[in-house]
C-alpha cells in the first residue's frame, strides 16, 4: 500500500543526499523513481538534485502552477513509476499536498518528501504544515547545532554573517544565507539581531 511520506529537517542535515540515496536503492531493483525539485531553488542548475556530499542528479521541476496529480497520472500511463521523490518539498502549495495525497490514495504511487519544516522566523513553511497534517508518516532528519544539540531551527543571515529577523519567507540560499540552530541559541541569536535592530 503506497504513502505520503515527509522527511523534514533544518538546513544541512543531508535531506538531499537521503533522497538521492533513496532513488538509488529503487534503480538498483530495476525500478523507476520519478524525481521533482523546486523551480525556484536552481544553486545546483536548473532541473537538478545535488548533495554538499558531491552527488546529483536530473529532475524535473515544479512551481506553484503544476498539477501533481495530473502529472503523475500522465507519467504513469506512458511508464510505470515506482515512486515520486520531491526535494524542496516546503515549496509545495497546500493544494499540491493534497494532489500527492490523491496519487498516494488513487494511484497507488508512494510520494516521499523532502523538505525544510520551518522558516528563519521559526513559522511552518505552507507545504511543510499540510503534509505534517496529513503524512502518513513522518520521519525527522537530524542535524546538529555548533554547541552539539540537535538543531531543530534556522537562522537567516546577510551579508557580513549577522542573524536577521525580518524579510520575505522564501530566500533562496546555502550556508552563506543560513546557519541551523538548537532552540536555545536561535532564540538568543534573535533576541540579539532585534535587541541590534532596535538600537539602530
Amino acid at each position: 500500500m503506497a504513502k505520503l511520506f515527509f522527511n523534514y529537517s533544518t538546513m544541512n542535515a543531508g535531506k538531499s543526499t537521503i533522497l538521492l540515496q533513496a532513488a538509488h536503492n529503487y534503480e538498483e531493483r530495476g525500478m523507476v523513481p520519478y524525481l521533482l525539485t523546486a523551480e525556484i531553488d536552481n544553486r545546483s542548475g536548473e532541473g537538478k538534485i545535488a548533495s554538499r556530499i558531491g552527488i546529483e542528479k536530473r529532475a524535473d521541476t515544479f512551481n506553484d502552477r503544476l498539477n501533481l496529480y495530473n502529472l503523475l497520472k500522465s507519467k504513469q500511463k506512458s511508464s510505470p513509476i515506482a515512486c515520486v521523490l520531491i526535494d524542496e518539498a516546503q515549496f509545495l502549495t497546500k493544494e499540491q499536498v493534497w494532489q500527492l495525497a490523491k496519487v498516494v490514495d488513487n494511484l497507488n504511487i508512494p510520494a516521499l518528501c523532502y523538505g525544510l519544516r520551518v522558516d528563519f522566523q521559526g513559522e511552518l513553511f505552507p507545504g511543510s504544515r499540510v503534509l505534517l497534517s496529513i503524512a502518513d508518516e513522518m520521519r525527522e532528519i537530524k542535524t546538529i547545532c555548533h554547541c552539539g544539540k540537535k538543531a531543530t531551527m534556522v537562522a537567516r543571515l546577510n551579508e557580513e554573517g549577522k542573524v536577521i529577523t525580518k524579510g520575505q519567507q522564501i530566500q533562496i540560499g546555502g550556508n552563506e544565507s543560513y546557519i541551523s540552530l538548537c532552540r536555545l541559541h536561535w532564540c538568543e541569536e534573535i533576541e540579539n539581531a532585534n535587541i541590534s535592530d532596535y538600537q539602530s
